[in-house]
């Protein structure tokens, strides 16, 4: 176990941590310390910046001083939290493609991605199964299914990361809607921001978070822009859409097509006044579909993840053919 630290974020031996998140940046330091362990020492003071109590969220600034308490030695770590067979065996079950700079999981449905309260089993915590240096670059919501990218050492998570953070990694998405788009193809756009919203459930209230659509200026609402396509229709029940996010807020994908009145099938926090789409599985039909990646001097990488159970067995109830999917022109819909 090593004693306190103080570490001073100067432009000469940290410049490349200023702006960085200090969750992130922390991981990046200390890889054998997982999310769970993080977000612990933040939530008890023990990890600061400049004497004071820090969110992960918050962005580090050139003579940032950084508490960093006794945290257990790397090789403590890996002998106690050794790799479960079992966990080694399902984490490669998932994976679509891999080299020497990633591995790309076709994400399951209801699996974290980080942990949480209550959630103790994820992606992040697995990532061990993987290798020693993996990490997480990017991320899915819990019943989103798809490709899922984990970058195999710092200098991958880094140009990796670079890509999706200037939009160069191309996302589309599959859903099945609760109704059709209206209008059926195009671009949404427009600012959204997390709230807290209060629901009775069985009698009790109960808080949650969601995204809600607001105008410019609303204090931290951040700007979404989501491409979308109707490939098939089934009457006006529901319709097969396929989507490409510009931005990546957190639900964007789920918000607007609330707000285009088609939301997502399966999805229970952003619904419309329209029934539940009946026969089908009362689960979330969203699925990161493919990624095609730009990199360092190499072609492009396509990756492409088919489709989980549950939506599988909706298109074919909807009468949805997959085998052709539709070519899409996305500049002529911008």
């Amino acid at each position: 176990m090593s004693g306190v630290q103080t570490i001073t974020i100067t432009d000469e031996d940290f410049g490349d941590a200023i702006g960085q998140r200090l969750d992130r940046w922390f991981k990046r330091r200390f890889p054998h310390i997982g999310h769970g362990r993080v977000e612990k020492l933040l939530r008890t003071g023990q990890l600061r910046i400049n004497g004071k109590r820090s969110k992960g969220a918050q962005r580090l600034a050139s003579g940032d001083i950084i508490r960093i308490p006794p945290l257990p030695d790397p090789s403590q770590v890996k002998e106690a939290h050794a790799p479960n067979p079992a966990d080694v065996q399902f984490m490669r079950s998932l994976i679509l493609y891999e080299d020497e700079d990633l591995i790309a999981l076709n994400k399951p449905l209801g699996l974290a991605v980080q942990g949480g309260t209550k959630t103790t089993r994820h992606i992040d915590g697995l990532l061990p199964t993987l290798g020693e240096n993996c990490r997480l670059v990017h991320r899915l919501d819990r019943d989103t299914t798809g490709v899922l990218l984990i970058a195999r050492s710092a200098n991958a998570a880094k140009w990796i990361g670079k890509a999706f953070q200037h939009r160069r990694a191309e996302k589309t998405y599959w859903g099945i809607t609760n109704g059709v788009p209206r209008p059926q193809s195009g671009e949404i756009k427009g600012y959204m921001v997390k709230e807290r919203v209060s629901e009775k459930v069985h009698g009790r209230l109960h808080d949650r978070e969601i995204m809600q659509a607001v105008r410019h200026g609303t204090a931290g609402a951040k700007h979404a822009r989501t491409l979308y396509y109707t490939a098939a229709t089934a009457g006006t029940r529901a319709a097969w859409v396929i989507m490409q996010p510009l931005t990546g807020r957190t639900h964007q994908l789920r918000l607007h097509m609330q707000l285009l009145g088609a939301p997502i099938a399966g999805d229970p926090k952003y619904l419309t006044d329209r029934d539940f789409l009946g026969g089908l599985t009362p689960k979330l039909h969203l699925h990161a579909k493919s990624l095609v990646l730009p990199r360092p001097e190499r072609s492009d990488l396509l990756i492409e993840a088919p489709l989980p159970p549950h939506m599988k067995k909706s298109f074919s109830a909807l009468g949805f053919e997959t085998k052709n999917p539709p070519s899409i022109d996305w500049q002529t819909l911008s």
